[in-house]
């Protein structure tokens, strides 16, 4: 489960989009203002990173002293400053996501700051990320909060009446000094959005997904209840490590009997507590921080980000691509016909959409494998998805680098 804390903003863009010539034309909505800008490596200030094939820690710029659980310990450190970038509109929220390539030995840190109307802000830690256990705790970093803007976890969050112009993104590779490790960060972007205060979503027309469903293998997140508690144990906690699981294999990319080793014989998916295992955030005390959960596909070679989408026309786009997508919503038993439960946040997978346009979803919050597919009404679902008291459309995209994301919305900013 990833409880969500919504922040509203009084910003309204009225628009409509492209409706099929066969379906029903629809009065305009209020939809959120996003845009995801991917990072340019080649531009932006250098101290010893090197640009070409991602961004690579070339030389070390200084070495700096990090204490957390684990102790204290010394690290050279490799630093890329972003160019400031332009968001189009006046934000109220930025998640920043990435993959990289960071063996033992290594960490990376991702931060930003902001411009609002009286200038630049301090910069803000978003993330602290590693894949090896004994180096850092993998963190997000909570009491950054000050008069422009604070940390929900894993997104920057504008103070009231303190909107975001633009941004900048710092990245910094450390490793242990002297060393020969190279941490690598293949992609980074960064998603801002506006989420307009609405309690209601109009159903958006057909996207040409239509009768589409991806073969995406399913996994039960209630089948691990009372796994590992040092990873927060199972069950509706697993919510987003279970549905980054079953994206990694509809790809072909599940962690390997070897890797998997430790875990319990008895245990029916050693594949998804690995994914709570190692997407874990100390300090959120969970396995549903959004970003960890892309830079873990990014583990096995794959692209993945995190970003928020206006609608289900927009899902079925990526769904006729072949890119199964994991949405993040919200909702009171109920308000979803089918689930059967209520949840203050969860996560799950649209691998497709039937042939009268409802939803098929990958819900791990199922008793076994077999009981995990589910059709979820249209309507019901993009409602409680899209609305300001749930996650705006917060999604995760996760793809091959090879297999090519479909066009964007036209007229809209581009969102992947």
């Amino acid at each position: 489960m990833r409880a969500l804390t919504v922040f509203l903003s009084g910003l309204l863009l009225v628009t409509t989009l492209t409706t099929p010539a066969d379906a029903e034309a629809k009065p305009a909505a209020a939809t959120p203002d996003v845009v995801f800008q991917r990072a340019d490596f080649a531009a932006g200030t250098s101290e010893g990173t090197t640009s070409g094939d991602g961004l690579s820690f070339g030389s070390a710029a200084g070495t700096v002293s990090y204490t957390d659980a684990l102790g204290t310990k010394t690290w050279e450190y490799a630093r890329w400053t972003g160019p400031e970038r332009t968001i189009g509109f006046p934000a109220t929220e930025l998640i920043a996501s990435w993959t990289a390539d960071v063996p033992p030995g290594s960490w990376m840190q991702v931060e930003t700051r902001a411009r609002n109307a009286e200038g630049l802000t301090k910069w803000y830690s978003l993330g602290r990320w590693a894949y090896a256990e004994g180096d850092i705790r993998r963190t997000s970093v909570p009491g950054q909060g000050d008069a422009d803007a604070t940390v929900a976890v894993d997104t920057l969050v504008a103070a009231t009446g303190k909107p975001m112009s633009g941004y900048q993104l710092r990245l910094t590779l450390y490793r242990t000094p002297g060393s020969s490790v190279a941490p690598r960060v293949r992609t980074s972007g960064v998603m801002s959005s506006n989420v307009p205060e609405r309690r209601t979503v109009p159903v958006s027309p057909g996207g040409g997904a239509w009768g589409t469903e991806l073969a995406v293998p399913r996994r039960s997140q209630n089948v691990h209840q009372g796994h590992y508690p040092e990873w927060d144990g199972g069950g509706e906690a697993w919510c987003s490590p279970t549905s980054t699981t079953m994206v990694l294999g509809y790809w072909g990319k599940w962690p390997s009997a070897q890797d998997t080793s430790w875990v319990a014989p008895s245990d029916p998916n050693p594949e998804v507590d690995y994914a709570a295992r190692y997407t874990f955030d100390h300090a959120y005390d969970g396995a549903g921080n959004w970003p960890f959960n892309t830079a873990y596909a990014g583990r096995y070679g794959l692209d993945g980000f995190v970003t928020r989408l206006r609608s289900l026309t927009e899902l079925e786009l990526l769904i006729k691509a072949g890119i199964p997508v994991i949405t993040s919503q919200s909702f009171k038993k109920g308000e979803l016909p089918g689930a059967g439960y209520g949840t203050n946040g969860h996560l799950m997978a649209i691998i497709g959409f039937t042939a009268q346009g409802d939803v098929i979803a990958n819900d791990p919050a199922s008793p076994s494998n077999d009981a995990v597919r589910h059709v979820y009404p249209r309507a019901d679902f993009e409602n409680v998805w899209l609305r300001s008291s749930s996650s705006g459309g917060v999604v995760y995209v996760i793809h091959p680098p090879g297999h090519a994301l479909p066009a964007t919305t036209p007229g809209l900013p581009a969102n992947w």
